[in-house]
Order: structure tokens, then C-alpha cells, then sequence
């Protein structure tokens, strides 16, 4: 199971806009998130808040996968990594979440354990640097240590009683201990995590728990597909192709048709199939769609037959969830 390392709360150091932002990131709403911080000047923050927006930015590319963006910020983090306050635990846990989307595990869990051994990566980044921690173990080989510290992970959460960390813990130790209950821990966290109003977080739990219901299909087949379609319909609204690439896959191991997120559908049509496509999901019907392309009634027909086969859809009501139409011309179809 993929695990995503959450961003520890805002310090005091943060500004308005990048407090803003950091909602939206924590929140699961990556797509604002990320609009919000490329409108952001790198020239106007001071050091601490250069910092602090290059470790988000970092985490909506991983989001997205969009390996390279991600690595750039790393590089704005790396003079920080000597730091020994907040901005050398976001350096590291930047670092530790790239390394381990690269698959470098051993990096990873250097990184993470280096977040944890500074003065500020106790609390609130402990959830962040024990989570990433704890997977980067698992992926060496080191189950029962990772097992140790998921739970001393849950210990903490637990007393805490905050939903946002308990849900987290929970998925950790759903995800590397193997003798865990995970069907009732990932049960308990998905409550936690829409508690915590995480829309990210829960669709990723969505997911973990979907992959173990198919794995019981006499009984869990039909659960796991309505969390399956659950989750795909956020990550295509956010584009996030990661998860939304290990939702498809679950979903074909169901019987299921995965539909394709918005960039991946523009790319899967034709230019003549695209024109059709927008105008149709505008509301437009065949005869003036073929008037407004100087097509034959016929044409358009054969155009929206071959975008509905593609897209694995029936109808214009589906279309218009998978292609982008600006508001001005919905407004005026």
C-alpha cells in the first residue's frame, strides 16, 4: 500500500497566504492548493517562508507525480537540511517524500529518522517522520521494527485523541504491521479521516481498504467497488495520478472499467473527437454541434460514438465530468 507522508501543522512563522495554502494541502483540496502557491512571489517571503513553500509545493507534485517539479523544490530545501529548527524538519521530510517516491528507501528513512531526531520534529511533525519512517522499514525489510514504531506512532495518536493523527497512525499500522486487524483499523480510521475533514486521506484509506476487501470477493467485492469509485472520482477532480493509478488497477482486478482522469482524456481523443466532445458537454445536440463544425449529422454521431467507446461512458451527463468546459461557454450553450 502506498503511503503518503501528511504535512506537519503550520507553525507560527507561517503567512496568511501560506496558512491559507497549507489548508487546502491538508485538506486534501491539491488542485487550489497548488494555485494558490504559484501565484505566490518566492522574491516577497522571507527565508523561513521560502522554506515552507517549497515543502508544499513539493507535496501537491508528489501528489500529482510530477517527479521533477518535486525535485526542484527538494533542491530549494537542501541548504535547509543543516537547519536544527522547523525549516531543517520540512527540508527532511521533503527529502524523505521524494526519496521514497523514487523507491529510494534507505535515503527515505535517513531522511525521516533525521527529522525526528531534531527539537521540532516531535510534535507536530512526529506523525509525518514515524509514518514515512515506518514504510521506508517495511520496504528494507525490516517489518517487526516497523511494526514497533507504527505503534508507538498509534500510542501517541491515541492519547492525543486528535481524528486527523489517529487516522493517519491507524492506516500506518494497518499498512506495515502484519498481524494487525487492518480491515477494523482502516474501518475506524476512514470515519477519523473525514472527521478531520481530509479528503485525500480518506480516499487513500478508501483505497487500503478496497485492496483488502478484494481479497475476500464472495463478501467484499461490491464494498470495495463503491470505495474504489469513490476515491477515483476525487482523484480525477484533483488530478492526482498516482492514487488514481492505483485505483484503476484495483478496479480492473474487480472486473471493473477504470475511467481515465481529465489529462489522460484529452490526450486518449483526436483533435476532431475533442471538438465534438467539448461541444456535446456543453449541452449542444448533434444537429448543432454538426452546424456550429460543418459536419454531417452522421459525422458527429460517429465522433461521440468513438469518445464514448474510448472513455469507457454512455452518455453526456459522463462526459461532462471527464472533459474541462470553461464556465463562459457552459454559461451560453
Amino acid at each position: 500500500m502506498a503511503l503518503t507522508i501528511p504535512q506537519p501543522r503550520p507553525t507560527s512563522s507561517y503567512s496568511g497566504r501560506l496558512l491559507e495554502s497549507w489548508g487546502l494541502v491538508r485538506t486534501g483540496r491539491i488542485r487550489r492548493a497548488a494555485s494558490e502557491l504559484a501565484g505566490v512571489s518566492r522574491r516577497d517571503l522571507t527565508d523561513v517562508e521560502r522554506v515552507e513553500h517549497a515543502a508544499l509545493v513539493l507535496t501537491c507534485r508528489l501528489a500529482v507525480g510530477d517527479l521533477p517539479t518535486a525535485a526542484a523544490c527538494a533542491g530549494h530545501l537542501e541548504p535547509t537540511l543543516a537547519d536544527t529548527g522547523a525549516a531543517g524538519v520540512l527540508a527532511h521530510l521533503g527529502h524523505g517524500e521524494l526519496a521514497a517516491a523514487l523507491g529510494e528507501h534507505d535515503r527515505a528513512l535517513g531522511h525521516f529518522r533525521r527529522a525526528g531526531q531534531l527539537p521540532e520534529g516531535d510534535d507536530p511533525a512526529l506523525v509525518a517522520w514515524r509514518s514515512g519512517a515506518s514504510l521506508a522499514l517495511v520496504h528494507l525489510g525490516l517489518r517487526p521494527e516497523a511494526a514497533a514504531l507504527a505503534h508507538e506512532l498509534l500510542d501517541g495518536a491515541e492519547r492525543s485523541a486528535e481524528p486527523w493523527r489517529l487516522a493517519t497512525a491507524l492506516r500506518t499500522v494497518a499498512t506495515v504491521d502484519a498481524t494487525a486487524d487492518a480491515l477494523t483499523a482502516l474501518d475506524r480510521a476512514r470515519g477519523l479521516a473525514r472527521a478531520a475533514g481530509d479528503l485525500r486521506l480518506a480516499a487513500q484509506i478508501d483505497t487500503d481498504l478496497a485492496g483488502l476487501l478484494l481479497l475476500v470477493p464472495a463478501t467484499g467485492s461490491t464494498q470495495a467497488i463503491g470505495l474504489l469509485r469513490a476515491a477515483e472520482e476525487y482523484a480525477a477532480e484533483e488530478a492526482l495520478w498516482p492514487l488514481h493509478g492505483r485505483v484503476s488497477r484495483l478496479l480492473e482486478r474487480a472486473g471493473e472499467r477504470p475511467r481515465p482522469l481529465r489529462g489522460e482524456v484529452v490526450a486518449l481523443l483526436t483533435q476532431g473527437e475533442r471538438r465534438v466532445a467539448r461541444l456535446a458537454a456543453r449541452g449542444l445536440t448533434n444537429r448543432q454541434i454538426a452546424e456550429h463544425l460543418t459536419l454531417t449529422i452522421k459525422g458527429v454521431e460517429w465522433h461521440l460514438s468513438r469518445v464514448y467507446r474510448k472513455l469507457g461512458i454512455s452518455s453526456r451527463e459522463e462526459l461532462l465530468e471527464l472533459i474541462d468546459v470553461p464556465a463562459e461557454e457552459s454559461a451560453t450553450a
